[in-house]
C-alpha cells in the first residue's frame, strides 16, 4: 500500500514508479501530474491525473487508448496482459467465457476495431467495483458499437479514468464503503416497479401504485431500523419523513431530501440519491453516538415527476401550501381519482389532512438537496461534484399550426399552406435563438401531423415547446421572441396557430450563503469548485418559494444520461457525495 505522504515527498522518478500500472503502459501521465503536488486527498490526485489526459494532444490520447488490450483478446489468450488487466478481466469472468460468448466477443472486437481504429475500452469492474457480468459486458459492447467516433473516443477515455480510479483504490487500500452502501440501497429500491414494466426489467414507480408504496415502506424501515432516526412517518401525501433530533430542540432544523417516484423506464438515482445520502449521514451520526446542534429532517417526496397525475411537485408542494385542491379530483388513465388512490393506500385523501403538512419556514435553516446531474457536463470535465447556482425557470406550451391539407403532387410549391413546414422553421429558430444566449435552452419535443399521409401536404401540425433559462428575465425574453417568430412564420405562410400554456415555473437561484457552504466542502475534498445551472426541475425549486435552498450535483456516468435505464453513478463518486454532505452538516456557522 502507498500513501499520499509517500507520493508528495517522493522524487519524480519514484513518484512515477509508485503509480506504475495506474494508466496502462502510459508513465507520461504520472510524470506530468507530479508537478501538481502536494495532493491533499486521493480525489485530488485522481483529478490531477485525469486533467493531464484531458490536456494532452489528440495523438497522445489516442495512444493511451491503443495501449489497452482487447477484452478476451489475443493478448489475454497469450498471457501477455499486465497484472492489473489480467486481474480485472479475470474478475469479470472473461477468462471463463463459453465458446459462444468467446466467439461473440471476438466478433465484437473485430467490428469495433474496424469501425473506430482502436480497441473497445470498458471498466469491467464496473461502477460498483465488484465486476460486470459477461452478459453486461457483451450488451454494452454491442450498444457502443453503434456510437459515433467522437463519442466513443471520449467514452473510452472516461472508462480509462474509471479503470485508473479502481487501480488507485487498490494501491491505497481504499474501499468506498459509504458509496457502496448508496449503490446497494439504490439497487434494493429498484426491485420495485409497476406492472407492465417490471416484467420487462424496466424501472417505473408512479404515484401510489403498489410499487410506490413498497418503496416508501422500505425507506421508512431503513430510516427506523438501520439509520436510527428518532421519528419516522409516512404523511398524508405519501412523503416519507425522518427526523433526527439535535442537541438543541429549539434550534431550527435543516430540511433535505428528494423524490422517490420515477419516470417510465427510468434510472435508479434520479431523486433517490438525495434521500439516501442524508439517510446515510444520519446512520453514521447514530453509530458514532453523536448529534448535531440542530435537528435534521429528511423527506422522501412521494411525487415530483407528474407521471400518473398532472400534478408535478405534489410531495414538496404540500410542505409549502402549494397543493391544489382540484388535484384530488384528477383521474389517471384508468379513471382512478387521486383521492381514491390516496384512500386505497391508507391515506386520508382529504384537503384538510394535506394542508396540515405545511411547514413554518422560520423553523428551518433552509433546504439542501443532493442530486445526480442528469447531464453530460461534469462527466466531460472529469469532475465528480458540481455546485448548482440556479435551477432554470421554464415555460411550456402545447401548440398547433393550421394550414390547408391538399394534394402533394398537384399543389405548386408557392401555393402551399404547409403547417408542418412552419413548425420545422420554428424548431430551427428555437435552436438558434436559445444557442445565442448562455444557459438558455429551448426544445420542441413532440410533433404530430394528425391524419398525415405521404401524399398530402400537412394541414395541421401539433407540437410542444419547452423554454428554460437561469433567470426569469432570460426565460421571458426567449418566450417572447419565440412567440413573435411563430407569428411571423404563420403570417408569411398564410397560416393560423394556437398556443396553450401548460407550465410556468420561476427560476430558483441558489441562496448565496448555502451555495458557499457547498463550495467550501467541495474544496475541502481537494476538488475544484465548478459552478453550473440546473436545466432540470427539482424539489428544491419548490422549497425555494419558502426558504433558502442550494443543491449539490453528482456526476452521472454514460455521458450523464438520465431518465433512462443507462443512468448510473460510481461508488467512488457516491462516497465523495456523502463525505461532502457530512462536511456540510458539520460547518460551525450552522
Amino acid at each position: 500500500m502507498i500513501t499520499l505522504d509517500q507520493l508528495n515527498t517522493a522524487p519524480p522518478a519514484d513518484f512515477v514508479a509508485l503509480l506504475d500500472g495506474t494508466y496502462e503502459h502510459s508513465p507520461w501521465i504520472a510524470e506530468r501530474a507530479a508537478a501538481a503536488r502536494p495532493f491533499l486527498s486521493l480525489a485530488q490526485l485522481k483529478h490531477a491525473l485525469a486533467s493531464v489526459v484531458r490536456e494532452a494532444t489528440p495523438d497522445e490520447q489516442l495512444g493511451l487508448i491503443r495501449a489497452h488490450p482487447e477484452l478476451a483478446g489475443k493478448a489475454a489468450i497469450a498471457g501477455e496482459l499486465t497484472a492489473e488487466s489480467t486481474n480485472e478481466q479475470s474478475r469479470a469472468g472473461l477468462t471463463a467465457c463459453t465458446p459462444e460468448e468467446f466467439a461473440r466477443l471476438q466478433q465484437l472486437n473485430a467490428d469495433y476495431k474496424a469501425k473506430f481504429g482502436w480497441p473497445f475500452i470498458l471498466a469491467v469492474r464496473g461502477p460498483r467495483g465488484q465486476g460486470l457480468s459477461r452478459g453486461e459486458i457483451i450488451a454494452t459492447f454491442a450498444r457502443r458499437l453503434a456510437g459515433h467516433p467522437d463519442f466513443e473516443r471520449a467514452e473510452c477515455l472516461r472508462h480509462i479514468h474509471r479503470i485508473a480510479e479502481i487501480r488507485l483504490n487498490d494501491k491505497f487500500g481504499i474501499e468506498p464503503v459509504l458509496g457502496n452502501q448508496i449503490w446497494d440501497w439504490a439497487e434494493q429500491l429498484a426491485v420495485h416497479s409497476d406492472p407492465g414494466f417490471k416484467e420487462q426489467g424496466q424501472l417505473t414507480v408512479t404515484y401510489l401504485t403498489e410499487a410506490h408504496r413498497a418503496v416508501a415502506a422500505q425507506l421508512a424501515r431503513w430510516m427506523r431500523e438501520d439509520c436510527g432516526f428518532d421519528e419516522v412517518s409516512i404523511d398524508a401525501v405519501g412523503n416519507v419523513v425522518g427526523v433526527y433530533h439535535g442537541t438543541d430542540a429549539s434550534a431550527p432544523r435543516l430540511l433535505t431530501g428528494s423524490h422517490y417516484d420515477t419516470v417510465r423506464n427510468a434510472g435508479k438515482y434520479d431523486g433517490r440519491l438525495g434521500i439516501l445520502v442524508p439517510m446515510l449521514c444520519v446512520r453514521e451520526l447514530k453509530r458514532a453516538g453523536r448529534r448535531l446542534p440542530y435537528g435534521l429532517e429528511v423527506v422522501g417526496f412521494a411525487e415530483e415527476e407528474g407521471q400518473r397525475y398532472k400534478a408535478t411537485f405534489l410531495g414538496s408542494g404540500a410542505l409549502i401550501r402549494r397543493f391544489k385542491p382540484e388535484w384530488l379530483d384528477q383521474q389517471d388513465a384508468q379513471g382512478v381519482s387521486m383521492r381514491q388512490a390516496m384512500q386505497a393506500a391508507g391515506l386520508p385523501g382529504t384537503l384538510e389532512a394535506i394542508q396540515a403538512l405545511a411547514r413554518e419556514p422560520q423553523r428551518y435553516r433552509g433546504f439542501v438537496e443532493a442530486h445526480i446531474e442528469q447531464g453530460p457536463v461534469l462527466n466531460e470535465l472529469d469532475l465528480p461534484l458540481g455546485i448548482v447556482t440556479s435551477i432554470n425557470g421554464s415555460v411550456r406550451y402545447v401548440g398547433e399550426v393550421q394550414g390547408m391539407a391538399s394534394h402533394a403532387g398537384t399543389t405548386p410549391m408557392d401555393r402551399r399552406r404547409d403547417a408542418a413546414a412552419a413548425v420545422a422553421e420554428l424548431i430551427l429558430y428555437v435552436e438558434q435563438r436559445a444557442a445565442a444566449v448562455p444557459d438558455v435552452v429551448g426544445t420542441v419535443g413532440m410533433l404530430e401531423v394528425p391524419a398525415g399521409s405521404i401524399n398530402v401536404i400537412p394541414g395541421r401540425c401539433k407540437f410542444s415547446l419547452d423554454l428554460r433559462a437561469t433567470t426569469n428575465a432570460a426565460r421571458d425574453a426567449l418566450d417572447a421572441d419565440v412567440q413573435a417568430e411563430l407569428a411571423r412564420i404563420c403570417a408569411r405562410r398564410g397560416l393560423s396557430f394556437q398556443l396553450t400554456p401548460t407550465e410556468n415555473a420561476s427560476a430558483a437561484p441558489s441562496d448565496p450563503a448555502w451555495q458557499q457552504r457547498w463550495e467550501r466542502v467541495v474544496q475541502g475534498l481537494g476538488l475544484p469548485v465548478f459552478r453550473m445551472p440546473s436545466g432540470a426541475g427539482h424539489d428544491a425549486m419548490k422549497l425555494h418559494e419558502a426558504m433558502p435552498q442550494a443543491m449539490l450535483f453528482l456526476r452521472g456516468l454514460n455521458s450523464g444520461i438520465s431518465h433512462n435505464p443507462l443512468e448510473s453513478i460510481s461508488n467512488d463518486d457516491a462516497e465523495l457525495c456523502v463525505r461532502a454532505f457530512q462536511a456540510l452538516l458539520e460547518q460551525e456557522e450552522l
